[in-house]
C-alpha cells in the first residue's frame, strides 16, 4: 500500500467517511449480545481493553485490539471523574481514533464470514462501541454482556465444579525424582496431563523461580488451569504432580487442591546420585549465576541455622556441585517435602523405584506406571533391575 493511502487512514477524514457509511444505519446488523464467554458460534475472541488489563488476565487465545491504551484509560478516566461529559467526549475520539487503526491494520483481512467475540472491563461501552462498527461493516459480532466480570465469574463457577468431574493420578516424590520430566513422556505417549508447575511458570521450591521468567497473575494462572481442564475427557485419568497449595506466588485453586489430595498417587524412588545428577542438568542458570542462588538460599534463614547456610554457599562458592545439591537434598529439601506429604494426602503412597531417568528405564517404568490399577493400597513396586 502507497504512504499517501497509509497516511489517508490515519487522517480524521477517514475516520469521518468511515461513520457517514453509517447513514444507511442497518438495525439487523446490530451486534449480539451474549452471556457464554465460550460461545462454540465465534471464530475469534476480541479483546479491547488495555494492554495491562489484558495482561493480568484475559479469555485464553483472545487477541487484544485495545479500544484504548493504557495511558489513553488513564487520562479519560482522570477527566471523567472530574467532568464526565468531557470525559466521554475525549473517550470518543480516542475510541473513534483507534477502531480506525483496527480496521486498517487487522479487520481489513478479515473474511465476510468473520464472526468475533468482543468484550471490554464491564460497562460495555468500549466493547460496544467497537462491536457496532464490525457488525455495520458486515461481519457476525457477539459482545460479551458485562465483560471479563461475565468471564471471571465463570471462571470461578469452573473452578469450584470442573475438577471434581476428573480422576486424578499424581506423581510424588522427593526434589530431585525427575516429576516433570515424567509427566512430559506421560504426555508424549497420549496421556492426559495438567502441568500446574509450567502453568505457574514455577517449579515450586525455594530455587524453583525461572531466572529469566516472571510468574503469571493468580487470575491468569486459573484461567489456564480453567482452559487445559476443559480440554479434556473426563472419562480418562488426568496425570498431575503433587504441589503444595502455592506455587511460588499463586495458589493453586481450593477444590482442585482437595481433589489431588484423596487422589491415588505414586511415590517416586529415584537413587540419591541420579536426583542429584538430575538437578545439575535441570538448574543450569542457578549454577552459572551463583550470587542469585545465594541470594534465595539467604531467604532459608528462618529455617536453617546460619552455620548450615554458610556450609551450603561455602560449598557452591568453590564449585562442588554435586556435594551442593546433595546437602541441600538432604538437610532442607526431604524433611520438607516429607512434612508437604503428609499434609497434603489422605492415603499411603504407592511406592514406585526408578533406576535412572535415562530413556530406557523411563520408558519401561511409565509402561508399568499406566498400567496399575490399585487405588489407594500401599503397594511397593520395584523395579525389575534395581539392586
Amino acid at each position: 500500500m502507497s504512504k499517501s493511502k497509509t497516511q489517508w487512514f490515519a487522517t480524521p477524514r477517514f475516520r469521518c467517511f468511515i461513520f457517514s457509511q453509517f447513514r444507511h444505519f442497518s438495525k439487523s446488523r446490530l451486534p449480539v449480545i451474549t452471556t457464554d464467554p465460550f460461545n462454540p458460534n465465534v471464530s475469534e475472541v476480541i479483546d479491547v481493553r488495555s494492554p495491562n488489563e489484558y495482561k493480568d488476565d484475559h479469555i485464553p487465545g483472545a487477541v487484544n485490539l485495545p479500544a484504548l491504551s493504557d495511558s489513553e484509560r488513564c487520562e479519560v478516566g482522570k477527566l471523567y471523574s472530574e467532568d464526565p461529559f468531557k470525559g466521554r467526549i475525549y473517550g470518543a475520539e480516542l475510541v473513534t481514533k483507534n477502531i480506525s487503526q483496527m480496521i486498517h491494520e487487522y479487520l481489513i483481512r478479515k473474511p465476510k464470514e468473520y464472526s468475533p467475540l468482543i468484550y471490554c472491563w464491564r460497562g460495555g461501552q468500549r466493547s460496544y462501541s467497537v462491536a457496532v462498527v464490525m457488525a455495520q461493516i458486515g461481519f457476525d459480532v457477539y459482545v460479551l454482556e458485562k465483560g471479563y466480570k461475565t468471564y471471571r465469574q465463570r471462571v470461578k463457577d469452573c473452578l469450584n465444579e470442573l475438577p471434581s468431574k476428573f480422576t486424578y493420578k499424581v506423581i510424588s516424590g522427593p526434589t530431585g525424582s525427575g516429576k516433570t520430566y515424567l509427566l512430559s513422556k506421560l504426555s508424549a505417549l497420549d496421556e492426559q496431563v495438567l502441568d500446574l508447575e509450567g502453568l505457574a511458570n514455577h517449579k515450586g521450591s525455594v530455587l524453583g523461580e525461572e531466572m529469566n521468567g516472571t510468574q503469571p497473575s493468580q487470575k491468569w494462572f486459573e484461567s489456564q488451569i480453567v482452559d487445559r481442564l476443559q480440554s479434556l475427557n473426563p472419562e480418562r485419568v488426568v496425570w498431575v504432580e503433587s504441589e503444595s497449595v502455592r506455587i511460588g506466588n499463586v495458589h493453586v485453586p481450593r477444590v482442585l487442591h482437595a481433589e489431588m489430595g484423596k487422589s491415588q498417587h505414586f511415590r517416586i524412588n529415584l537413587p540419591m546420585k541420579e536426583r542429584v545428577q538430575h538437578i545439575i542438568q535441570d538448574y543450569p542458570d542457578y549454577i552459572e549465576n551463583f550470587q542469585f542462588t545465594k541470594q534465595k538460599l539467604l531467604k532459608l534463614k528462618n529455617y536453617h541455622h546460619n552455620s548450615k547456610l554458610h556450609d551450603w554457599i561455602s560449598l557452591g562458592e568453590s564449585g562442588k556441585w554435586p556435594q551442593f545439591v546433595e546437602a541441600l537434598l538432604r538437610e532442607h529439601y526431604d524433611p520438607s517435602y516429607s512434612l508437604s506429604q503428609r499434609k497434603n494426602f489422605k492415603s499411603p503412597a504407592t511406592e514406585m523405584y526408578l533406576n535412572s531417568l535415562s530413556h530406557e528405564h523411563v520408558q519401561s517404568f511409565l509402561h508399568r506406571l499406566i498400567s496399575h490399577q490399585t487405588v489407594g493400597t500401599p503397594l511397593q513396586v520395584r523395579d525389575k533391575t534395581s539392586a
